[in-house]
């Protein structure tokens, strides 16, 4: 019967996790969202997110067709007429002021939308500027880098073998609440009592007792941009003592030998008090870490967004390297996914300082300046003066730093286009919002967590509905842009493959496809037939053949991190400043500002306040559950603070991508839930030193009552 309920299997794109769902579906009704117990890598598992796709797919506010904004307010408009009026609209700035006056910012959610992906370049591949950017650079930047310099590709990122380790370090990371980040770890926290069970050890070094290190065998609360310092004191121990192991890793590792060179004469009574902990406790920490059979340092989002992030990601790579964990079974490995990106014949390895920006000098990376430049880029006058700005699938007013700034400065442009379907605290200040389809209305395949995943695997989900008509999906938005663009050039547009036809040859030319002579002979049709998805194995030691350096070679000290820490050694204060310092936090029911408009994620207890100490509050003399006014160098906001007795003495703790009260959103729920955004008080100007990530965390911070 036509009403009879149809069962659908599918994968989530929400999070890095890529569970895979049962959906119990009749007619265009969701009955039911549930893990799916048949596949092999999420092995059932479901979190809250997963079952907010119907709340997602049903929103009364999600945008579903286009919208051009007038003197009088935003007004429909239908798609060609919007593709002709941006096109004319882009070639004449370009025209008038160049490629670099336009400027484009993609959001996380591209990276789970594979149909951007490959289909993004070409629209904007027509434009050669150098004003590119993305949330690359409010997150996992240095670790990007770090693995571009020392393995020469910047996917080539080692993840933790829990299912095998013996020993797991969780440094600035939770993934409890995260399902895993650059770690694609599904059933994380079943997977971490495994770990347990069999006689391995949790340790996790964060600034406040996460979820994680609420179940962790032991926390150590590190001081917020001190994690630097604590690796350090870790490294020098290992190598002091000669605890070092590299084993067969030395056979391709150039400048291990420059290591106790560097790290000789280190005051390390000072560093572990840049640290926060006790000198013996972060040795101890080093030796246990060194003599366990199988262990991993991994080192995660805490860790990147400080000052120091890049010089933190290199230390824990070379903890892996020279106790000789990385590449072994139980500790840091690398995935052979089903469509390799990394041994690829369009492979982008990754770049460093081709160019830098216009106002700051801040480099490139990937082909990305840091989204830190963005506002002052378009607010300075000059050749290269961003002018036009298209966004897709990003929040930059929430999500990146001096939000409020960057949102003064979205007002002075002569164009911005955001390809979106929420009227949020960003798209607001669009001109144009093209409203894509949602997710359950396309086809999926996850081209890049693949790269990250604690096994290989893969899985390709069909949509669950059909689009409404006259929807069009991303791809077919940017082809349809990128058509208009060429022929403005005066060039004839090429039809692009759709994307299943190129997941098809990716597939084909992969290490388990026929154009390999694989056994499997996986391409499309073969994945189709499997919808619960492919377990392809445990990884296995894959180097040095997989290192894409020419000689391939691990470079274990590249120059500029030599230098990086030579500076950072130099200037580091005898005594760390008496601060008051501000971290994020995440929940297992956020997903960043994008998942604040579904009323079951968002019920219950607020969990959008700031947290502070009980010493802290009776030492500020402020009681929990009043107002205050939190204010940094850059901005203020009133929020309330509550008492939490895990986060660090000296510390608070707000999460970011709240902040749902500008005016001109259409975010029903949200708006009853706005609370503050932490980015109201970070600094574009407090980075990474090195990379020019943002540094989200160890913000310097001031608390007063309000009314003080």
């Amino acid at each position: 019967m036509a009403d009879d309920p149809r069962i659908h299997h599918g994968a989530c794109n929400l999070c890095e996790a890529i569970c895979g769902l049962r959906y119990e579906v009749r007619g265009s009704e969701i009955l039911s969202i549930r893990g799916d117990e048949q596949d092999p890598f999420s092995r059932g598992h479901i979190c809250p997110k997963a079952v907010a796709l119907r709340d997602l797919y049903e929103d009364p506010d999600r945008l579903r067709q286009p919208l051009r904004r007038t003197a009088e307010g935003w007004e429909p408009v239908a798609w060609e007429t919007a593709f002709d009026e941006i096109s004319a609209r882009l070639l004449a700035i370009r025209a008038a002021h160049g490629d670099d006056a336009i400027a484009a910012y993609l959001g996380n959610p591209n990276v789970h939308n594979y149909g951007s992906l490959t289909h993004a370049q070409h629209f904007l591949g027509h434009f050669r500027t150098r004003n590119r950017y993305s949330a690359t650079s409010v997150d996992q930047l240095p670790h990007q880098l770090i693995v571009y310099w020392m393995y020469g590709h910047q996917l080539l990122v080692p993840v933790p073998d829990v299912d095998r380790s013996a020993f797991l370090v969780i440094q600035g990371g939770n993934p409890l609440a995260s399902n895993g980040s650059l770690w694609t770890v599904p059933d994380v926290r079943q997977r971490l009592r495994e770990l347990q069970d069999r006689g391995g050890r949790l340790v996790v070094i964060d600034p406040r007792k996460s979820e994680t290190a609420e179940i962790a065998d032991e926390h150590h609360a590190v001081r917020p941009g001190g994690d630097a310092a604590l690796l350090l004191v870790v490294l020098h121990t290992i190598l002091e003592e000669k605890l070092a192991r590299p084993g067969r890793l030395a056979d391709f590792s150039e400048g291990l030998d420059a290591l106790p060179g560097l790290l000789a004469g280190l005051d390390l009574p000072r560093l572990a008090r840049h640290a926060g902990l006790a000198l013996p406790a972060i040795q101890d920490l080093a030796r246990r870490f060194a003599a366990a059979p199988r262990a991993a340092w991994y080192g995660r989002m805490g860790v990147s967004t400080q000052t120091q992030g890049s010089l933190c990601q290199w230390l824990i790579q070379l903890l892996n390297l020279l106790t000789g964990n990385l590449d072994r079974e139980g500790g840091m490995m690398f995935a052979r996914p089903a469509v390799d990106l990394i041994d690829s014949p369009v492979s982008k390895p990754g770049s460093f300082g081709r160019w830098k920006s216009r106002v700051r000098g801040l480099p490139e990376f990937g082909g990305e300046l840091p989204v830190a430049a963005l506002a002052e880029e378009i607010l300075t006058p000059g050749q290269g003066q961003v002018r036009a700005l298209i966004t897709s699938a990003g929040n930059p007013v929430l999500s990146t730093p001096d939000g409020a700034g960057l949102a003064a400065a979205l007002d002075q442009l002569e164009l911005m286009v955001s390809v979106d379907f929420y009227l949020n605290e960003t798209t607001r200040h669009a001109h144009y919002i093209l409203p894509p389809t949602q997710a359950l209305e396309h086809d999926h395949y996850d081209l890049i967590f693949h790269h990250f995943a604690v096994r290989n695997s893969a899985r390709y989900s069909e949509p669950l509905f059909a689009p409404a008509e006259g929807a069009r999906h991303d791809w077919q938005i940017f082809t349809a842009l990128g058509e208009r663009i060429a022929r403005g050039l005066g060039t004839a547009p090429k039809p692009p493959l759709r994307p299943d036809q190129i997941l098809d040859l990716g597939l084909k030319s992969g290490p388990y496809g026929s154009l390999r002579g694989h056994p499997l002979q996986l391409d499309l049709a073969r994945l189709r037939a499997l919808p619960h998805g492919l377990d392809l194995g445990a990884h296995e030691p894959c180097l040095p053949q997989r290192l894409r350096h020419a000689d391939r070679r691990i470079q274990a000290c590249p120059p500029p991190l030599r230098e990086t820490l030579v500076q950072y050694l130099q200037t580091l204060p005898a005594e760390p400043p008496a601060e008051l310092l501000l971290i994020g936090r995440r929940h297992l029911r956020s997903n960043n500002s994008w998942m604040h408009n579904s009323q079951r994620l968002v019920k219950g207890p607020a969990r959008h306040q700031l947290w502070m100490h009980p010493d802290d509050l009776q030492a500020h003399r402020l009681d929990s559950g009043s107002r205050v006014r939190l204010s940094s160098r850059r901005g203020s906001v009133e929020v309330e603070v509550v008492a939490h007795e895990g986060l660090r003495p000296g510390v608070v703790s707000l999460p970011h991508g709240w902040g749902h009260d500008r005016p001109g959103t259409r975010l029903g729920v949200a708006q009853g839930h706005a609370g503050v955004s932490a980015n109201d008080l970070t600094d574009p100007d407090w980075l990474d030193a090195l990379s020019g990530n943002a540094a989200l965390n160890g913000v310097p911070v001031r608390i007063e009552a309000v009314g003080a």
